[in-house]
């Protein structure tokens, strides 16, 4: 395939999502406002969202309302971001498939059709189950997850190297571990608690988190994920060997030494440990991942550690808590 051809008109999918409001307002700064176009479903998008660039509401189950955005904006480049998260898939895995799968095969196709410079797709830890090695997972291993979730995105990651090998379309996509950000809450995943973890610290001093105290996942600083989502898609494409399942990482601690970073800042904090059906999901989850490829094949490298974002965290919550915004 030739060298990449540059992104100028890009569509944002799931863009009122945890990371697709922040990763949209990124793009704007960087591409120009009105080059990229922001969709969701049904929740409406904040202020900032709605009053910086174009918005739509497509569903991208149906192709035909993507099609429309992509010919009226003549978009070149689809951040594809909407997705059925972990736990809410199990709860309707039904809808998780047909959100999805559906979905991403209405993006390739329009991607395909309209000849698009690229798409990204973003995977997710969720790819991995309990015969994935814990510790260190390597880019490539055992795929065999417990989670309708991890199983649409195994499938994602297949149908979009497919696209790439068997369509010549531009197809990338980096492995998300948790993705902690003060800005929007999540979406029900099985991560959420190391968000919660911090609006609770700051408003009630207190937390019961839904996983045990010693369960370690990889989780990443919403900085570090708009920054490697954009190193990725700006990537030369003549240097990548992967293509739509990069492991990116950046930190991984336990629910204790995550609570302990916060009690360094918030002495009286208090942290309680309630598991509930999430629990067993994070336990079919690496404590810990290898992203050779990401950092040899386009120089992914993370500015934040645990206290550094905890720190970023509490000022921003603070500060939003005095204002009355949380």
């Amino acid at each position: 395939m030739a060298a990449k051809r540059e992104m100028k008109r890009i569509l944002v999918t799931g863009a009122v999502g945890q990371i697709g409001s922040e990763l949209t307002l990124a793009l704007r700064d960087r591409y120009g406002a009105d080059n990229v176009v922001a969709t969701g479903r049904k929740t409406a998008p904040s202020e900032e969202l709605k009053n910086s660039g174009p918005f739509y509401f497509i569903d991208v189950t149906d192709r035909a309302s993507i099609e429309e955005v992509v010919s009226k904006h003549d978009i070149d480049t689809v951040v594809h971001m909407a997705a059925i998260l972990s736990a809410v898939g199990e709860k309707n895995p039904t809808l998780a498939w047909d959100v999805n799968m559906n979905g991403l095969y209405n993006v390739l196709e329009c991607a395909r059709d309209h000849d698009m410079a690229r798409v990204i797709v973003p995977s997710s830890i969720a790819v991995f189950g309990p015969e994935t090695p814990r510790d260190n997972t390597p880019n490539e291993t055992v795929l065999k997850p417990k989670t309708m979730y991890g199983v649409t995105k195994v499938a994602g990651e297949l149908l979009a190297d497919y696209y790439f090998h068997r369509f010549g379309v531009d197809v990338r996509g980096l492995r998300y571990p948790g993705i902690i950000s003060h800005e929007t809450l999540p979406g029900g995943g099985t991560t959420d608690y190391a968000v919660a973890i911090y609006y609770e610290a700051v408003k009630n001093r207190r937390y019961a988190c839904f996983v045990r105290e010693d369960t370690r996942l990889p989780m990443m600083y919403m900085p570090d994920c708009i920054k490697a989502t954009i190193d990725l898609a700006e990537a030369d494409l003549t240097k990548l060997k992967h293509h739509s399942d990069f492991n990116v990482g950046s930190m991984s601690f336990t629910a204790g030494e995550l609570a302990a970073s916060i009690t360094k800042q918030i002495p009286e904090f208090e942290c309680s440990y309630e598991p509930d059906f999430r629990q067993e999901i994070a336990d079919s989850w690496p404590s810990s991942i290898d992203d050779t490829p990401a950092r040899e094949e386009w120089g992914w490298s993370p500015d934040y550690d645990l206290d550094k974002m905890t720190t970023d965290m509490l000022e921003n919550l603070t500060r939003k808590h005095k204002q009355g915004k949380i």
